[in-house]
């Protein structure tokens, strides 16, 4: 592979401009694909073999006018009540205006005659539920819009008006890519902080661009053959623009440090796409490896979820392989560094080196006390689902939340909903049904029983005595199953299935639970073995396994720490109360983190394994390794930092929560586990670091750093360019020929 991409490089380099036409035409093509083929990305939150997922798959069959989503409009006054004159008659009319509005199937208004339980008991707060036949996704932004303007006359009436519902949370989602922008704005910092040149800036910026453009259309293209969630080019941008940026940071690096040593354009375009890209390729697999491998929790919207990301990851790196070497034939000298520091190994970074490698174990001590530390958080990890509750003071949704409570009860905000299915003449088991579920510990009220046309199925809802997010709501979720339900429908053969959105959340929950042990023995295993084949070695893959897991606890134990007990939460939108962690984000986190920490691994032990084949002893190789990417590591963290953090400020708890996690754990692991922990490590194991036993070589397939022995490299290599193989051989002395093929005794 090695050679491959050294070819391909030298001859996209020397011949740019018909590369660029090529390149272009593939770009052009992608963009007509996903214009004329594309699908649309829809989100469809299900739960298979759950009993949540049994009542909402009932509902859909037999209620078709309740499967979509509803808005609800809250009124409230301080003083008299909302049936005085004038109060009344502007309820009316927004309740009658609503329920003109394209997709409404029903909008009663709480003073209608036959509404029941809409207005509080001190007639200060109501309620208007707006049923919609279509999920908030496939309507659109607009349907909250129309809502907002209906209410006017309620406005002017002098009562306070708030909205809360899926209708209402799709419309406050859309936001400004502000992530992308506070991303690109630090890259253009960093990398002219490291390169010292426009150039050199702006082709890692354009690649890196080109190549996420080509992820998304491909995406965009590939919705038309699978369902991928509407997050799925959020998340795709969030990752792809990181992970981009720096894999074109690495190539670059290289590059120009090749063009420092005197090599031609070409030359120098081959042997960074063979060295680093190398790199870039085994890294981005990881990454894909890991994050595709969301598709064995067996959960459909977290697998579509990981399968999206890996489609943009894996189109960043190709990119960096292909779309680089055409912009560095381009640039041409343009790029060669004007300064030698620019381009020589760092001697900070060097010293650094030397302190590490002197002290070892003091320095292993210290780091793995830090990250145990920022650990401990996570054994208080609460999952959950935050709600709009946790929204910020002054939001409409949060208002909305707190007058309902207000007025109705804390249950009242997240309804249990009941989905019966009925055999003939089973409509009179609904009365028994209801009052068994009544008279059950933990619940405020049951509604009226409602019959669907044909009269097979009801719905029933059910108010809790405690919030949502409150365990006693899942405990009572758990009794009815368990206890009331079973033997309310004894002997009857109706069935009676919980939903709602606590109990899909605890089945959610529950799934992730299960398939969790499977998720990480999988995505570690296959990663593990990756690195092994790649590096030919035992221990550097296993340690790099064990350092990645502990700086995702690391990373945990601080989200939980800001955002469950809100240490500084305030900065963060996150109320003095804190909010549970959504029961998916670890997942989504552990599969992410877990591939973005193998990038930096790879950057760093790819060039320490380089110096060490080059002859370097042990140590040595740790710290001409630091002293080389030391500085294109740090650069690239801080890039990815500032990509996720810029996420922060997306009003989706989920988005924010994401980002966070991941700038914190990319923080840790390039400060402390690539600057500290792994060139300790390294040093300690020394020539170890680099044996695979023979049994173990012969099983695993050759995709070793170096591709191919040196006499075929350089062999290869003279059929590109007479001059190019001695320049770049990789001066393995006789003693490290052997590694990687064996047991060196």
């Amino acid at each position: 592979m090695a050679q491959l991409l050294g070819r391909f490089a030298h001859s996209a380099a020397a011949h740019w401009k018909r590369s660029a036409a090529i390149l272009a035409a593939v770009l052009v093509g992608l963009v007509g694909l996903a214009n004329a083929a594309g699908g649309e990305f829809a989100d469809e939150f299900t739960t298979p073999g759950t009993e949540s997922q049994e009542a909402i798959d009932l509902l859909d069959e037999r209620f078709p006018s309740q499967a979509g989503d509803t808005a609800t409009i809250v009124v409230a006054t301080e003083e008299g009540a909302l049936n005085q004159p004038g109060r009344a008659e502007a309820i009316v009319d927004v309740a009658a205006e609503i329920a003109t509005q394209p997709n409404v199937t029903a909008a009663v208004s709480p003073l209608d005659p036959e509404a029941a339980g809409q207005i509080s008991e001190d007639g200060r707060i109501g309620f208007i539920t707006v049923q919609y036949d279509q999920p908030a996704n496939d309507i659109g932004v607009e349907a909250d819009e129309l809502l907002a303007e209906a209410v006017a006359p309620a406005d002017e009436a002098g009562l306070e008006v708030s909205r809360r519902g899926q209708i209402v949370d799709v419309a406050a989602q859309q936001a400004a890519p502000v992530g992308e922008l506070i991303g690109l704005a630090v890259a253009v910092i960093a990398l002219t902080l490291v390169f010292g040149s426009a150039a050199a800036m702006g082709i890692t910026l354009l690649s890196a661009l080109l190549a996420l453009a080509g992820g998304l259309m491909l995406l965009t293209f590939g919705s038309s053959f699978a369902t991928f969630p509407s997050f799925a080019p959020t998340l795709g941008v969030m990752l792809g623009l990181g992970a981009g940026i720096d894999y074109a940071l690495l190539m670059v690096g290289r590059y120009r440090e090749q063009l420092a040593a005197g090599d031609s354009v070409p030359q120098a375009a081959a042997v960074a796409n063979r060295t680093a890209g190398v790199s870039v390729i085994a890294a981005g697999a990881i990454v894909v490896v890991a994050i595709a491998g969301l598709l064995a929790t067996g959960i459909p919207f977290v697998g579509q979820m990981g399968l999206g990301a890996a489609i943009v990851i894996a189109t960043v790196a190709v990119g960096a392989v292909t779309v680089l070497p055409v912009l560095m034939g381009a640039a041409a000298k343009r790029l060669r560094p004007r300064k030698p520091e620019h381009t020589a190994p760092s001697p900070r970074f060097a010293a650094w080196a030397e302190r590490l490698v002197a002290r070892p174990w003091l320095a292993v001590g210290v780091s793995v006390l830090v990250m145990a530390i920022l650990a401990t958080p996570v054994l208080d990890l609460r999952l959950g689902q935050p709600d709009d509750g946790n929204d910020g003071e002054g939001e409409t949704t949060r208002i909305a939340y707190d007058r309902l409570a207000e007025g109705f009860g804390p249950g009242f905000n997240g309804p249990l909903v009941l989905s019966v299915a009925l055999p003939e003449d089973g409509e009179s088991s609904l009365p028994a049904i209801s009052d068994e579920v009544a008279t059950t510990p933990g619940v405020a009220a049951v509604t009226e029983p409602q019959l669907n046309e044909t009269g097979d199925a009801a719905t029933l809802t059910v108010i809790p005595t405690t919030s949502p997010q409150d365990s006693a709501t899942s405990d009572l979720v758990e009794t009815l199953r368990a206890e009331t339900l079973p033997a309310a429908t004894a002997g009857t053969g109706v069935e009676v299935f919980v939903g709602g959105a606590t109990a899909t959340f605890d089945d959610l929950a529950g799934m992730i639970a299960d398939s969790l042990p499977i998720f990480i023995a999988l995505v570690v295993g296959l990663a593990v073995i990756l690195l092994m084949a790649v590096f030919r070695s035992l221990w550097v893959p296993l340690i790099s396994a064990a350092f990645n897991l502990l700086s995702i606890a690391a990373a945990y134990g601080v989200v939980v720490a800001v955002f469950q007990w809100s240490w500084a939460g305030s900065l963060f939108g996150v109320g003095p109360e804190g909010i549970p962690i959504v029961s998916f984000v670890p997942l989504f986190m552990f599969a992410i983190l877990f591939g973005l920490s193998m990038d930096y691994n790879v950057f760093l032990q790819s060039r320490i394994r380089e110096e060490y084949m080059r002859g370097a002893t042990p140590d040595e190789s740790v710290v001409k390794g630091l002293a080389r990417v030391g500085k294109i590591i740090l650069a690239a963290g801080a890039i990815m930092t500032a990509v996720f953090l810029g996420f922060v400020t997306d009003p989706d708890v989920v988005v924010k929560t994401i980002g966070f996690g991941l700038a914190m754990a990319i923080l840790i692991d390039v400060l402390i586990v690539r600057m500290v922990l792994a060139p300790a490590v390294m040093a300690l194991l020394g020539d170890r670091a680099w044996t695979l036993p023979a049994w173990l070589d012969r099983l695993l397939p050759n995709i070793s750093l170096e591709g191919v022995e040196q006499a075929e490299a350089a062999d290869e290599l003279e059929l590109i360019d007479p001059d190019l193989g001695p320049e770049v051989e990789p001066e393995l002395t006789p003693e490290r020929e052997l590694v990687g093929a064996g047991d060196r005794e």
